[in-house]
């Protein structure tokens, strides 16, 4: 959660939808604060202190709606989406071993309200689950072909619905925990999925960690299983480490 602060005197206006891969347009969670007030159609006349016209949807792109709030956005060069998989090699005297894939391939946003933290938002959140690489190619290749099916179906998103635990205020450098629920899409199978986040602002950078478990057969496919080979556990660890930094 970096920390700028933005000097804008805005009347009224709306924050901008989060910024979506051309592949898809994902919608962005409400706040957990109040709603925002609407913009009035006409700005007041100018008075001697120079009235600020009142954003509109048209420019909300250019200005946040109220002074203090920062869009930050998810760096994938520093970010990384992990799975986490139990595996058990029945050719290996039923060897057990945890399987990690890992994807710097995502995209996402989040508004931070600096005058009222409890009015921050989370824009939804796109992972191109096809580029997950572990240490076995031939493991990644039949995730992609035959199990998962990612190179059919690229594109996984979260879309965030309820946040809890946002703080009344905040202080640069604290470290927050968050509830995060909302509808993962796999495969075109749409769940529900609630992230544990912890994670802080420092100066300019938002760093922090957000984990879920979830099953494979919930989203339509079955747990690798080759026979007399190996067989994987239905639950998976998906783990989030992200850093984030102001929209210039």
């Amino acid at each position: 959660m970096l920390r700028r602060v933005f000097t804008i005197f805005l009347l009224a206006g709306v924050l901008a939808a989060c910024a979506a891969p051309a592949a898809q347009t994902p919608t962005e969670a409400p706040t957990l604060g109040p709603a925002p007030t609407e913009a009035p159609t006409t700005a007041p006349a100018p008075t001697a202190a120079a009235a600020t016209p009142a954003a509109t949807n048209a420019d909300a792109n250019a200005a946040p709606a109220s002074a203090g709030v920062v869009v930050f956005r998810i760096v994938p060069e520093e970010s990384q989406v992990t799975y986490e998989v139990g595996e058990t090699f029945l050719n290996q005297n039923n060897r057990y071993a945890i399987a990690v894939g890992r994807t710097q391939q995502v995209n996402g946003e989040v508004r931070f309200d600096q005058a009222n933290p409890r009015n921050s938002s989370v824009g939804a959140l796109t992972i191109d689950i096809s580029t997950f690489t572990s240490d076995s190619p031939r493991r990644d290749n039949a995730i992609r072909d035959r199990w998962l099916e990612s190179a059919r179906y690229p594109l996984a998103t979260f879309a965030p619905t309820a946040i809890e635990g946002l703080p009344e205020t905040y202080t640069s450098g604290e470290e927050i925990t968050l509830t995060i629920t909302g509808d993962l899409t796999v495969r075109e199978v749409t769940r529900p999925a609630t992230f544990t986040v912890t994670g802080a602002i420092d100066g300019e950078t938002m760093r922090g960690v957000a984990e879920t478990q979830i099953k494979m057969t919930d989203f339509g496919f079955q747990p690798p299983d080759i026979a007399g080979v190996l067989r994987a556990e239905d639950d998976v660890k998906i783990s989030f480490s992200f850093v984030a930094r102001p929209v210039a």
